[in-house]
Parts: C-alpha cells; sequence; structure tokens
C-alpha cells in the first residue's frame, strides 16, 4: 500500500501549475511543461507572448500538444478520489515535515514550531495563523473595498468624458453642417 508521501507526491504530477486543480484537457508545451488548455490559453492571452509560465521559455508560436497519458492519470487520481490540494489542506514545513502552525511577521511566511526556536526566526514576532489569516483577510477586504470605489469612480469619471465627446461632435458635426450650408 502506498504512504501517504507517496500519495501526495504522486498527486502533485497531476495538478495543473496555474489553476492548482487536476489538469482539464492536458496539454504540452515544446519545453515539456504541462498545463490545463484554458488555463495556458488564458495566460497566453494576458501576456500576450508564447513562453511557459514554469520556465519562462519563448516560442514562436502557440504550439500545444494534447497529452493523453496525463488525461488518463488525471481520470485514474480522480476515480480514487485523491485531494488535488493536497495534505488535506495543511500545509507542512519541508524541513521538519511538522504542520506549519505560525506566522512569522518579520519575514510574511509560514513556519512549524521547531522552525520558531532556529536561529533564522531568533529575534521575530509570531502569531497564530488563523489570527495573521483573519488579519489579512481584514486588509484584503479593506483594500478591495477602496478599489471598487475607486472603480466606480473612475467608470463614472469615463461615462462624464464620454458624454463630453458626443456633445463636442454633436457640436463639430453642427458646425461643420452650418458652413456647408
Amino acid at each position: 500500500m502506498a504512504s501517504k508521501g507517496q500519495v501526495e507526491s504522486w498527486t502533485e504530477e497531476v495538478i495543473c501549475p496555474i489553476c492548482l486543480d487536476f489538469f482539464t484537457d492536458p496539454v504540452s508545451l515544446e519545453c515539456g511543461h504541462n498545463f490545463c488548455r484554458s488555463c495556458i490559453t488564458r495566460c497566453w492571452e494576458r501576456e500576450e507572448r508564447n513562453s511557459c509560465p514554469e520556465c519562462r521559455e519563448e516560442f514562436a508560436d502557440r504550439t500545444l500538444r494534447a497529452s493523453r497519458v496525463l488525461a488518463r492519470l488525471v481520470e485514474k487520481a480522480r476515480k480514487l478520489h485523491l485531494n488535488p490540494k493536497g495534505k488535506e489542506s495543511k500545509r507542512f514545513c519541508e524541513e521538519h515535515e511538522e504542520e506549519l502552525k505560525l506566522f512569522c511577521e518579520t519575514d510574511k511566511t509560514l513556519i512549524c514550531l521547531i522552525c520558531r526556536d532556529a536561529r533564522e526566526h531568533k529575534s521575530h514576532n509570531f502569531m497564530p495563523v488563523k489570527e495573521a489569516v483573519n488579519i489579512y483577510q481584514d486588509r484584503v477586504k479593506s483594500s478591495l473595498d477602496s478599489l471598487t470605489k475607486r472603480q466606480a469612480d473612475f467608470q463614472e469619471m469615463e461615462q462624464q468624458q464620454k458624454e463630453k465627446i458626443s456633445g463636442v461632435r454633436e457640436q463639430s458635426q453642427s458646425v461643420q453642417s452650418q458652413i456647408t450650408s
């Protein structure tokens, strides 16, 4: 029987590095990296260049090769009901294999209890992950509210500018018709 670590390692191979979920219609790039067809297409539309999001290799054209073997592996992983997010949504320290329970405010990173006592984090400030999540969620919500308001203001200004432009065009056409008559 496969160990938990082996299952997690195997599961990582059938996860798209862009959407972090099981591959959907997996394709390979010329460099050999794999992505969901829709993920890489959206990525390329945003960047307007043909490069691999993992290794940054650039390509002359957007050649995508369907990866049937990978599609079959993904289907098997789905049938086994493997968790695509891995480790039951908990994160573990790569060095100590302990659950990451603390947030180092100084380094802005998650750490385990053993890392907290290491020389690297000696005089740093820490808080429980859940507390850090709440704080940062509040900050993100506040920023999002501010940005949403600014976006609405910009849209209103854009509409006003469009109306002014329309008025100027009407005046221009009126003046032009007066000149021609």
